[in-house]
């Protein structure tokens, strides 16, 4: 077993003289990720630092401001100690880890104005150890009682003062973001009311439209019913009817399809000639080429438009239609 040097402190027994992650939060405004070796040796994810510092890039200032010897990656440093890599997805083998002096070269290298503080205290301590030799914490007022422990030393004013403004700044982006939530809360709830009010005023707007749609349906039917029962102007066709004369008044009274075109070309010649249609729909539907079914759809539109009118049955069976004159 190795002996610790009597010029240096053991690490059985060593004790800080700040506690680590307040010196860190002093320094860099933040509670950053820590690894601490056995031997209480110090290391810090890099791009955490930087982040925090304000170093846009972590690589340019680990090149220009800390040195080989206080930077490493993240597997060897661990492999020298005979530990593993720590478990999660942000803990890479290959990660940039640096120690607390290359931690405190960024912050020597920072601008930050939260990091003066802290550069004003590293200034003092190297002044006095240039002055006296050697710089050392004052002791705090109450000290452990168990006998033979740690000596407890008070941080440095410029420290805690440091500590007290970050813990108010952060205490108030608490206040801050509390009262974000509340007023997000309070959005997200006049969002939803407006969208409920919405949905009702959709079912109301879909009710009246229905409404309109059977009254619209109604008239349609009314008026549908009128129109059979209303027999053509007398002007409408010429003391003699012909042929080309029914078909034209035919067109100007309905949008004529092909179907009813071809219905109305071999009915007309026949009402205006015998003065009436006594023809089955199998016999119209022989000559026109359709089915029965859309022959008597032909019919019951020509009826509808007033072009034709039903007068019953023949004694086989036949609709009998005859033009529809005054």
């Amino acid at each position: 077993m190795i002996e610790p040097s009597k010029h240096e402190p053991n690490p059985t027994t060593q004790h800080e003289a700040i506690d680590i992650g307040d010196f860190v939060y002093a320094a860099t405004g933040a509670r950053v990720r820590r690894l601490t070796m056995p031997d209480g040796a110090h290391w810090f994810p890099a791009v955490d630092v930087c982040k925090q510092l304000g170093h846009t890039n972590s690589r340019q200032a680990l090149a220009d401001h800390v040195p080989d010897e206080h930077r490493d990656i993240l597997e060897t440093v661990t492999g020298a100690y005979g530990l593993d890599i720590p478990a999660g997805r942000e803990w890479r083998r290959d990660l940039n880890v640096i120690s607390l002096q290359g931690l405190i070269l960024l912050v020597n290298a920072c601008t930050k104005p939260s990091c003066l503080p802290f550069k004003q205290w590293a200034a003092e301590v190297i002044e006095a150890v240039q002055q006296y030799g050697s710089y050392r914490l004052a002791e705090a007022e109450v000290q452990p009682s168990a006998p033979g422990g740690p000596v407890a030393y008070a941080m440095p004013e410029q420290i805690a003062d440091a500590i007290v403004r970050l813990e108010e700044r952060n205490l108030r982006a608490d206040e801050q973001f509390a009262e974000a939530q509340h007023k997000s809360l309070a959005l997200q709830q006049d969002i939803a009311e407006a969208q409920r009010e919405m949905v009702e005023m959709q079912r109301a707007t879909l009710a009246v439209q229905q409404t309109i749609a059977r009254a619209m349906e109604r008239i349609a039917d009314r008026l549908d019913a009128l129109a059979l029962d209303r027999p053509a102007p007398a002007a409408d066709f010429p003391a003699q009817p012909t042929t080309e004369s029914v078909l034209a008044d035919w067109r100007r009274r309905l949008a004529v399809t092909e179907d009813v075109w071809t219905v109305a070309v071999v009915i007309a010649p026949v009402l205006v000639e015998k003065g009436e249609l006594r023809q089955s729909l199998e016999a119209i539907a022989a000559r026109t080429g359709l089915t029965v079914q859309r022959v008597n759809e032909c019919l019951r539109l020509l009826r509808k438009h007033a072009c034709i009118r039903s007068q019953g049955a023949a004694a086989d069976g036949a609709p009998v239609y005859v033009l529809n004159q005054a």
